[in-house]
């Protein structure tokens, strides 16, 4: 995370807060401090759904997964802030803020299970025809692809921010745009006709 990518610090989390902060183009994360601190990168990395790469052997290993939405929201944003995963970064304020948040009709969560288990999934924040992932997990190889695969299904049409692209997300399909661009498109699409997704 380049620091000239963090463009303020402080405020609150409450709804009204965060979702204002989505929809310019911002997004905060967990801070050693206690308080937020909130991001704008200058690389944004982005995933038009139909540009999403499933290949051959993904799709295979899909149908060993059944998907759900909204149904363990709690355990997907608990699976996500496992201190033991690299760069952990989702604190008891976020968790919160964003279970609130979920509670509200805004934050969204994709499960992937295997056998009953919960083997992966994602949570973020769907505001008009965006899309803003927070993060996702796997405990079973392919889990949390599978997740973006159906995230990107019901997301087709609109557009999903994945913050900062990895080597990884842009085997699947994510590409980076320069901050300006970005903030263009969040104001094209965050007002979009929200069709219900999440049934």
């Amino acid at each position: 995370m380049p620091p000239d990518d963090c463009v303020a610090a402080g405020a609150d989390l409450e709804p009204s807060t965060v979702v204002a902060a989505y929809r310019s183009g911002l997004f905060p994360m967990g801070h050693e401090r206690r308080r937020p601190v909130w991001w704008s990168p200058q690389r944004r990395g982005v995933l038009w759904p139909d540009q999403f790469h499933a290949s051959r052997s993904l799709r295979r290993s899909a149908r060993g997964f059944t998907t759900t939405v909204d149904t363990a929201f709690e355990q997907v944003i608990d699976a996500c802030a496992d201190p033991s995963r690299p760069g952990a970064w989702i604190d008891a304020p976020i968790r919160a803020a964003y279970l609130r948040l979920h509670e509200l009709g805004w934050a969204h969560s994709v499960e992937v299970w295997a056998d009953g288990r919960l083997a992966g999934g994602l949570y973020g924040l769907e505001i008009g025809d965006l899309f803003a992932g927070e993060s996702m997990f796997h405990h079973v190889t392919d889990a949390s692809k599978v997740a973006l695969m159906e995230l990107c299904r019901r997301m087709d049409g609109g557009l999903i921010d994945v913050q900062w692209s990895t080597p990884h997300l842009a085997s699947l399909g994510v590409a980076e745009v320069a901050r300006e661009d970005y903030l263009r498109l969040v104001a094209d699409f965050r007002d979009g006709l929200t069709l219900d997704r999440w049934t």
